[in-house]
């Protein structure tokens, strides 16, 4: 398989859309990054169409087409006959003419292969004794077959597609012709290189488009009519049918387009309630017109169609039709490596996945799988991860954060725009003295709260923090920090109870107080004790002087 589509790992946001879209689930993923698996992939282009952040890219040839145009030998167009719906107005003339400034050669229909299949496609059902016939123009298809349906394989038409059929017989005619085909598909590139020899190179519309902007070509707005036309149908649904004879006896004709419907017939044929059937059958809905590169990845399948219904004829293309050995295409069993699981080990991972019995399978397909159990087998063969279940994620989520809130000793309350309480944890209602949260869920803040704090907050949008206040009605103190969240509009109040710590800050400033008391009392007392001090030794010093005067008097007399 070749990497035809391929990832831009940087663009990836991990929402699973491809794989919801991936009708094979050939998507694998992998740190949060999806992997197209080659070896799984049908190259039906569904992952590329609905990827919202183009994620996903097809590999672009326009320059290996340009070395090609520089190597001297004629470079010839199978254009898709689906051009006249993505280019509208321009016929096949405008085109080619477009295309010869770019350096091409020629320009060819390849509805001119178209016509050879069918007609193939009419001698097989006439000449040989086949049961079921399915149409092998689409290549998606092809290896739908290949790789999930292989009890088919006996029953697809082993013959060239038209892209095929067409650049043989170019190079046929033309020596050293080199073959470009340009088409709406995706699959079309792994068809040209899987067989070798027949198509050099491929392009999209949208690269012939962006290389036609580059040189400043647009194709002119002109129409050629021809009544020998008549395979321009095929990329409509049906569109084969249209130009086969279908005058094979016991046989019915049917057409089927969807890549889900293909399915469901092949699983039909597979069970045995088919039979005597020529089916056409198309991995695109409306068939090659609602193509995965149809430019700008459009989606109009009755204008489109209507373009094609005009531009074709009633009647066969004129074209040498080659030996049916000439046309035979061999396709081959494509084994998948995958391996499957077994019931014990899908029950395991289920269990991982947080079911333990099928009613907790929702089979919601946000992983994109369709059932849990599908999604278990995904996860065995290491193409999906545990985390893609939504639902897991959610409870898992929701299991966390209830752990946090139920075990935190802080109290939570948060409350709606209209104050009401939509929740309460275990730790708030043993401060506010509740019963239960039930007493208070949807009811008022103001029944047990002043809701002043958070009006503020509401009409201000900033937030209060640690705020110490001193709640009455309980005979608490709490540190209180109301949070605004304007996703949810809601308000978020948490809660520290400090009444302990309050408590031991007044007893700290009790003892304070009292030492400051005590040691006022001592000082005054020791100021008492130094003023008596003081005043006795001023009376007895003044005794002391009087006796000593008394005696220096006495002395003199002598």
């Amino acid at each position: 398989m070749s990497n035809c589509l391929t990832l831009k790992k940087s663009n990836c946001k991990n929402c699973y859309k491809c794989i919801r879209h991936c009708p094979v689930k050939s998507i694998r993923f992998s740190g949060n990054q999806a992997h197209i698996i080659g070896n799984e992939c049908i190259l039906c282009g569904h992952c590329f169409v609905v990827c919202p952040q183009n994620a996903k890219q097809i590999v672009d040839e326009t320059e290996k087409v340009r070395v090609l145009l520089q190597s001297g030998d004629p470079v010839i167009v199978s254009l898709a006959p689906s051009f006249i719906a993505n280019y509208a107005g321009a016929g096949i003339g405008s085109m080619r003419t477009a295309l010869k400034k770019l350096g091409f050669y020629d320009v060819e229909e390849t509805a001119l292969g178209a016509t050879m299949v069918k007609r193939e496609y009419d001698r097989i059902l006439q000449d040989e004794n086949r049961d079921i016939v399915i149409s092998s123009c689409c290549h998606s298809v092809n290896l739908l077959i290949q790789k999930y349906f292989p009890n088919c394989l006996p029953y697809l038409a082993d013959v060239m597609s038209p892209m095929q059929a067409h650049c043989k017989d170019i190079k046929k005619r033309i020596p050293n012709a080199k073959t470009v085909f340009i088409g709406p598909c995706v699959a079309k590139k792994d068809e040209a290189e899987h067989y070798e020899g027949i198509v050099d190179a491929t392009l999209t519309f949208e690269e012939l488009s962006a290389w036609l902007q580059e040189d400043s070509i647009t194709p002119e707005q002109e129409i050629d009519n021809t009544d020998k036309s008549l395979a321009r149908f095929f990329p409509t649904t049906g569109g084969i049918l249209k130009t086969m004879s279908q005058q094979a006896q016991d046989y019915t004709y049917f057409a089927i387009d969807g890549i889900e419907n293909c399915i469901a017939a092949l699983k039909d044929i597979e069970d045995g309630k088919v039979h005597k059937c020529f089916i056409e059958m198309s991995a695109c809905a409306g068939s090659c017109v609602g193509g995965p590169v149809m430019e700008k990845h459009r989606l109009n399948p009755v204008s489109d169609y209507a373009a094609v219904a005009k531009y074709a004829g009633k009647n066969d293309f004129e074209v040498e039709q080659p030996e049916a050995v000439e046309m035979k295409k061999i396709f081959e069993f494509i084994a998948q490596r995958s391996a499957k699981p077994s019931d014990f080990e899908i029950d395991r991972i289920l269990r991982q996945m947080g079911k333990f019995k099928p009613s907790q399978e929702l089979n919601c397909g946000s992983c994109g799988y369709d059932t849990c159990r599908e999604k278990a087998v995904a996860i065995y063969q290491g193409k999906a991860e545990i985390s893609m279940c939504l639902p897991y994620l959610k409870d898992k989520a929701e299991s966390f954060s209830d752990t946090i809130v139920k075990n935190t000793p802080n109290g939570l309350i948060v409350v709606n725009d209209l104050l009401e309480v939509q929740q309460i944890n275990s730790a708030a209602l043993k401060i506010l003295n509740l019963r239960a949260a039930s007493d208070v869920m949807g009811s008022q803040l103001v029944r047990i709260l002043d809701p002043l704090p958070f009006m503020n907050v509401q009409s201000n949008h900033r937030g209060i923090y640690n705020e110490r206040t001193f709640l009455a009605e309980y005979d608490r103190y709490v540190e209180m920090t109301i949070v605004p969240d304007k996703e949810s509009n809601m308000l978020i109040c948490i809660m520290t109870d400090v009444t302990e710590e309050e408590a031991a800050r007044r007893r700290k400033e009790d003892i304070s107080r009292q030492t400051v008391e005590v040691a006022d009392k001592v000082v005054d007392k020791q100021m008492r004790i130094v003023q008596e001090i003081a005043s006795l030794l001023g009376e007895t010093a003044a005794e002391t002087k009087i006796a000593l005067s008394k005696l220096k008097e006495s002395i003199k007399d002598e």
